[in-house]
């Protein structure tokens, strides 16, 4: 499977391949992990994420492929670790505009909330 590093192809296609290797929650989540930890092994990756090797190691390929992650063998164990630092900074800035655009809609379901709880204006 391409993924989507193609220096002939335009930016926008190349970073829309990239949102495709964060499109599910368990590889935000390895990134997450990855991100507070430096470094960790398969091992370490089973035990906090809970799943099972094969789908675990699925997902990691995908984050390899997007080169989001990268791995290294020591004996027998394999580490991971994030590529570069600005998928930390990505992360970050994501749950920032997340933030913010749950305290917008917050704001906006609590005015229209007490526009209902208003009493109603009485026509005479």
């Amino acid at each position: 499977m391409d993924s989507g590093w193609d220096a002939q192809k335009p930016l926008y296609e190349v970073k829309a391949n990239l949102f495709k290797g964060l499109s599910h929650p368990v590889r935000v989540r390895v990134l997450e992990l990855l991100c507070a930890q430096q470094e960790m092994s398969v091992s370490e990756l089973l035990a906090d994420t809970g799943l099972e090797a094969s789908h675990l190691s699925q997902h990691l390929s995908v984050l390899r492929r997007h080169h989001l992650v990268v791995a290294e063998r020591r004996g027998s164990l394999v580490f991971y670790r994030i590529a570069f630092p600005q998928v930390a900074d990505f992360l970050r800035v994501a749950r920032e505009l997340l933030t913010e655009v749950l305290r917008q809609n917050q704001q906006q379901l609590m005015s229209s909330v007490e526009l209902t709880d208003a009493p109603a204006a009485h026509s005479q």
